[in-house]
C-alpha cells in the first residue's frame, strides 16, 4: 500500500514518527512524508531512510482563511498526485485540512492522531472562546471523514468527546509515540545533581517556570547544573532570545540549542524536568525514563501519564514554581531516592511505552496488522529454511 504521513512540523515528523514509518516500510509499504519545511533541507534526509518527502504549505499558528485555503489546495493537489491508500495525520491544521483533502479525493482511510490539544482548548477570554468554536467545527468536519481517531491521553479524548466532535466507536487510545529501547539505553548517573529540560522554547512547555526554579536553586546549591536543550519557535508564546540571555549570563542555565541527538544531554543529567501545561504524551520524558532518569513533571494532560507520583518521579501543579523547587531540592538532597526512581522509570517505560508495542497498536488500528503477520510468518519460514 501507499501510506501518506502528514504533519505541519517537519522536525517532529522526522524525529517522532520515524520508527512508525520504518515499520510501514518493513512491511513492504511505500511511505510518503509531507510537512511544511523545504525539500531542499529535508528531502535527502528522508530519502536516506527510504521515504519520499514532499513540502506543503502550512501556517501552524493563527487563523488566516487565505493561508488555510492555500493549505487545503496544496494538500488536495498532493493527494490527487500521490493517491495514497491510507493517511496518517497529526497536528491541528494538517488533521483538519488533510482529512478534508482526503475526502475530496475519495480516500476513506484517514487516521488522525490527536497528540495534545494545545492552548486553544484550555485558554480563557472571548477571543479564545471564538477560536475554540471555530476549531471545534473544523475538527468535527475532519473526524466525520476519518476511519479512526487516535488519542494519547484520556483528558484530550474526553474533551473532544464531550463536545460531540466524534463518535465513541471511532476512538482508539495508545500510550504516546513510544521510545526506541534499543537506542535509548540506561546510563550511569553523573556524580553531581544535574537537571535537564528538552523542549521548544515556548511558555506552554513550562520553560519560564524551569528557569525560575533553577535560579532559586542555584543561589543555594552552587554545584548543581541546570541544562536546557531546544530551539526557539514561532509560536505566539515563544520566548525571545533576550529573555534567555539573562539566565545564561548569570550562569543559571547551560543552553545548548537544538540537538539532533539528545542522548548525551540526558546522560549528563540526574533528573529530567518538564513543567509543561499540556502534552499528548511527552516523548522527551519517555526517552529520559528509558535512560534511567527520575522525572519531575506536572499534573497536566499527557504529562501525568508518564509518572507514578512518588515512584519514578513527582507530579507538581502547572505553573507552580515553589512546588517545582521543592521536588528538585528534595532529589538534590536524596540521591539514593533519585537513583531508585530512575530504575522505576526504566521498568515503567518497558511495560507501557516500548515503541514496538505502540507501533503494533497503530498497525492494528490502521488495518495493517495482517500484513504484519504475513511478514513475521515469512521471516520465520526463512529462519527455518536456513537452519535445515
Amino acid at each position: 500500500m501507499k501510506i501518506l504521513v502528514l504533519s505541519s512540523h517537519t522536525p517532529s515528523l522526522f524525529w517522532f514518527r520515524m520508527e512508525m514509518m520504518k515499520t510501514f516500510l518493513g512491511l513492504g509499504h511505500t511511505v510518503i512524508a509531507a510537512a511544511q519545511e523545504s525539500e531542499l533541507v529535508w528531502a535527502e534526509r528522508f530519502r536516506e531512510q527510504g521515504i519520499e518527502y514532499r513540502q506543503v504549505f502550512v501556517q501552524r499558528n493563527g487563523v488566516n482563511p487565505l493561508s488555510d485555503l492555500k493549505t487545503l489546495r496544496e494538500l488536495n493537489s498532493l493527494m490527487k498526485e500521490v493517491k495514497p491508500d491510507k493517511v496518517f495525520v497529526y497536528q491541528a491544521k494538517t488533521i483538519i485540512y488533510g482529512a478534508l483533502a482526503a475526502a475530496h479525493n475519495n480516500i476513506g482511510e484517514v487516521y488522525p492522531l490527536v497528540a495534545g490539544l494545545g492552548s486553544i482548548f484550555r485558554g480563557k477570554g472571548r477571543k479564545n472562546k471564538l477560536l475554540t468554536e471555530i476549531v471545534s467545527i473544523q475538527y468535527r468536519l475532519a473526524f466525520r471523514r476519518s476511519r479512526k481517531v487516535i488519542f494519547q491521553n484520556d483528558d484530550d479524548m474526553n474533551n473532544l468527546l464531550g463536545r460531540k466532535l466524534l463518535k465513541k466507536t471511532q476512538i482508539e487510545k495508545i500510550n504516546g509515540s513510544g521510545v526506541n529501547l534499543d537506542k535509548f539505553l540506561p546510563a550511569a548517573l553523573p556524580e553531581e545533581p544535574a537537571f535537564l529540560l528538552i523542549a521548544r522554547l515556548i511558555r506552554d512547555k513550562g520553560v519560564m517556570e524551569y528557569l525560575e526554579a533553577c535560579k532559586m536553586l542555584k543561589s543555594k546549591y552552587k554545584n548543581i547544573r541546570c541544562m536546557l536543550v531546544g530551539p526557539f519557535d514561532t509560536n505566539p508564546s515563544a520566548l525571545k532570545p533576550e529573555e534567555l540571555d539573562t539566565f545564561i549570563a548569570e550562569g543559571i542555565i547551560e543552553y545548548n540549542g537544538e540537538q539532533k541527538d539528545v542522548r548525551p544531554y540526558i546522560e549528563m543529567c540526574s533528573t529530567y524536568v518538564l513543567p509543561s501545561y499540556h502534552e499528548g504524551t511527552p516523548k522527551t520524558v519517555l526517552e529520559a525514563m528509558a535512560m534511567g532518569r527520575a522525572i519531575i513533571t506536572t499534573h497536566a494532560p499527557g504529562c501525568k501519564e508518564t509518572v507514578v507520583d512518588g515512584e519514578n518521579g513527582y507530579l507538581v501543579d502547572v505553573k507552580n514554581v515553589n512546588q517545582l523547587v521543592e521536588k528538585m531540592e528534595y532529589l538534590i538532597n536524596n540521591p539514593d531516592i533519585n537513583r531508585h526512581m530512575g530504575i522505576k522509570s526504566i521498568k515503567l517505560v518497558q511495560e507501557k511505552f516500548d515503541v514496538k508495542k505502540i507501533n503494533a497498536e497503530i498497525l492494528r488500528i490502521m488495518g495493517l496488522e495482517e500484513s504484519y503477520k504475513v511478514t513475521k510468518l515469512q521471516s520465520y519460514k526463512k529462519i527455518v529454511i536456513s537452519n535445515q
